[in-house]
């Protein structure tokens, strides 16, 4: 069986490591909170805000994969198992049924925020051991905060 060998030392791995399947786990939940919302969403500003969770959606998934790869491309096996989403995410869960405009809108900001949050700190325990990881984390920071903006703007 083939194997990646880690460019990094042990140390500089384990941070690098949990930063990447911390992130993983993010934006695997993401995609799935956002998508929630997007099928269940009412209200006057329906189409924008479920527009918008689309957005959300394809970002998260698109952003997913490359933190995943990034994990194998240093010699980690990254995992995205139900089994662990569910044990390990740290993101709140929306209500099931049918939700307003306003909650999603609110919901989402809130969401972002908390993950901007993390991502920040992973921006800052990468930066010594690994510094490309370090920049794919700015990449996911930049792009969570714009999403944040557009949805907290319509409070």
């Amino acid at each position: 069986m083939a194997t990646v060998k880690s460019p990094l030392s042990d140390d500089a791995l384990k941070v690098t490591g949990d930063a990447l399947q911390r992130s993983l786990i993010d934006l695997i939940d993401l995609a799935l909170v956002s998508k929630q919302a997007h099928w269940n969403i009412t209200g006057r500003n329906f189409k924008s805000v479920h527009e918008q969770l689309d957005e959300v959606v394809a970002f998260a998934r698109k952003y997913q994969d490359r933190v995943a790869e990034r994990a194998v491309a240093i010699g980690l096996n990254p995992d995205g198992r139900a089994r662990t989403l569910a044990d390990r995410t740290a993101l709140p869960q929306l209500e099931l049924g049918y939700l307003a405009d306003d909650k999603v809108v609110s919901a989402l900001s809130d969401v972002l925020g908390q993950l901007i949050a993390r991502f920040r700190e992973r921006v800052e325990s990468t930066e010594k051991p690994d510094p490309v990881t370090q920049d794919l984390l700015i990449d996911i920071t930049a792009k969570l905060e714009k999403h944040r903006w557009m949805f907290t703007v319509q409070h």
